[in-house]
Parts: C-alpha cells; structure tokens; sequence
C-alpha cells in the first residue's frame, strides 16, 4: 500500500489506487466509473485494488462537478413512529434512484419552518415533506424555488405534488371488517385536527351509512398520541358501550386499548378496535393491533419517483397508493348485546 494510504485518517484516493494497480490515473477513473477502454484484466485488478485499499468515491467532489447535488431533503416528526418507517423506506428508494438523503426533524422545539430552511441551506434538490403542517400558501412558496412532494398529506395545494394513500379506502376496509364480524355500534376515535382526521372521519360516516348503519354512527374526540387515545377510551367507557372502534391512529389505538383493558373488558372477546398506519407499535407482540398500512416503501419509492420526475421536467405519475388493512388480535367476532 502506497505510504500515503496507509497514513490514519487519510481518505484513500483514486491516485493511490491507480499507483499501486499500476496504471494511470485515467485508466484508474474508467474502471472505477465503469466507462468502456479499460480490458479485463485491467478492470479487475483495479477493482481489487480498491477493494484491498478500502476505496470509496467522492460522491461530494463527483456531485459538485456535474453541478447538481442530487440530494433530497426529507422533513418527518420525531414523535411519529410511522415517520421513521417512511424516512427508512425513503433511504432504500432514494439510493435505488442514485440520490442521497438529508433529514431534517421536527419537534416541539424545532418548527417545520426551521427544518426547511435547514435543507435549502444544504443545497437540496427537492424536498419530501411527510405529513407537513406548513399552512398552504406556505408549501406553495417553497414549491416555487424547487420541487416539493408532500407524503401523507391530504391537502391539494397548487404546484405541490401529494403521494398518499387512500385514506377513506383505509377507513372503509376497518368498517367493512368489523361490519363482517357482526358489529354494529361502532364508534369512531378521530384525530382532532390532525393531518387526514377530517378525511378519514368523513370515511367512517360514509362507511357507517353504506352499511345502513347511519343511526350508529358516533365520533368522539381523539388526537394523534396515546394520551389522547387513554382520555377517549375514558370517555368512551363512561357512556353506552360500543362492540367496536375504529381509531384514527396506532398511537391513539393504543391509549384506547389501556383504557379498555383497564376496565376489564377482554379484547376482542367483549371488544374491538382497529388502527391505522400499520406501524411497529401495531405489531408488538403483546399488542397485535389490527390496522390499516399505508405501505411505507410504495408511498417511498413513488415519492422519490416523483422527485426524480419533476427535476427532469416529466410529469410523475402513480401518486396515490390503496392501503391494506392487516387483521390481528384486536378484532373478532361480535359478542352478544347485554
């Protein structure tokens, strides 16, 4: 190994891969880019070489010299445990399509504002925002500078492009499933404001009504987290009790889950609840919530597919993906009415 490579902490170069292969620096740079001119042979004792040197290309000094960055910026909730399952599935896309991540969180102490800015100063090419709260003509402003694709967000908004499920077909396969185990008094928990409670509130009355269950239909007021979820089950409890609910997220399904198994009441022999998102809460195995998935790496790969689509003028197309509803240990069959 030449004795410049071998320094800690010296970043191995394509100079020194092409000394010790023994060729040019040239030569060295066609097989590493995998451009014709290069034999065989010589491709693969460089590529040898590079492997035995621990060679990795620059991709920052190779990006600034095509000029582009091809660099996406994903904004996601740190509280959200779905988010980190979309931010994954994003990572696996994106590096399909030869683009590179840059995060940027958002939390109680940090706005999305501030995670937004936060990428443009990185130079990203578009950006991915996941269930984004920036109020519309927001989302338009910064969708005039570059490339915005919005995931799990319901809101149209003009210039923006939205890769979603189809969230009234995710409420209307819960009602659908409970209505076939013999269920009638079924509640819904929605999200109180946020992002998709009102759409999917919507689908659960028009699910309920379809099934001639319009005089049944009752919602209660929920929220995004499990302490919203512990207070509605409260409520729930404290009135005329359903056989079923169908809640407007995991975390909320599971604050209404404690609620009900501290009231004594067995799930699902006396009572049954249904989420959505799908998310790892959902599959615990002490919890095995039936809910709906939204397919995490379809909703990934379409959004990057997007961005990709709109840097290179095309129009993106395949924007909104059917979710599955995946059935566990939180549902079964009606009990008999009391």
């Amino acid at each position: 190994m030449p004795e410049a490579a071998a320094r800690p902490g010296r970043r191995v170069t394509l100079a020194d891969v092409a000394a010790e292969a023994g060729v040019s620096r040239a030569l060295a740079s066609i097989v590493m880019r995998g451009a014709p001119g290069a034999s065989e042979a010589t491709r693969d004792r460089v590529q040898e070489v590079a492997r035995s040197l621990g060679y990795r290309p620059d991709s920052r000094a190779r990006l600034l010299r095509s000029s582009r960055t091809r660099l996406l910026g994903v904004t996601f909730t740190l509280a959200e445990p779905f988010h980190a399952e979309v931010v994954e599935s994003v990572y696996a896309a994106a590096e399909d399509a030869g683009f590179e991540l840059a995060l940027s969180a958002v939390s109680p102490q940090r706005s999305e504002a501030r995670a937004v800015e936060s990428l443009l100063d990185l130079g990203v090419e578009a950006l991915l925002m996941i269930a984004p709260s920036t109020p519309a003509d927001g989302l338009a402003g910064h969708a005039r500078r570059l490339p915005v694709v919005t995931l799990l967000s319901p809101a149209e908004v003009n210039g923006v492009d939205r890769v979603r499920s189809d969230d009234g077909a995710g409420i209307r396969a819960a009602v659908d499933h409970l209505v076939g185990l013999g269920h009638r008094r079924i509640v819904h928990i929605d999200g109180s404001g946020a992002v998709s409670a009102a759409e999917r509130s919507s689908a659960y009355r028009d699910a309920m009504a379809a099934h001639g269950l319009a005089a049944d239909i009752r919602v209660l007021r929920g929220g995004a987290g499990e302490e919203d979820g512990l207070r509605a089950g409260g409520e729930l409890l404290a009135g005329e009790l359903p056989s079923a609910v169908v809640v407007f997220n995991d975390r909320c399904a599971l604050g209404v889950l404690e609620a009900v198994r501290r009231s004594g009441l067995s799930v699902p022999e006396e009572f049954s609840l249904t989420g959505y998102d799908d998310s790892q809460l959902a599959r615990l195995s002490h919890v095995q919530l039936t809910s709906v998935s939204q397919q995490a790496p379809l909703l990934a790969e379409a959004a990057v597919a997007c961005a990709a689509a709109r840097l290179e003028n095309r129009e993106p197309s395949g924007l909104v993906h059917p979710p599955r509803l995946v059935v566990r240990s939180t549902t079964g069959p009606a009990a008999p009415r009391r």
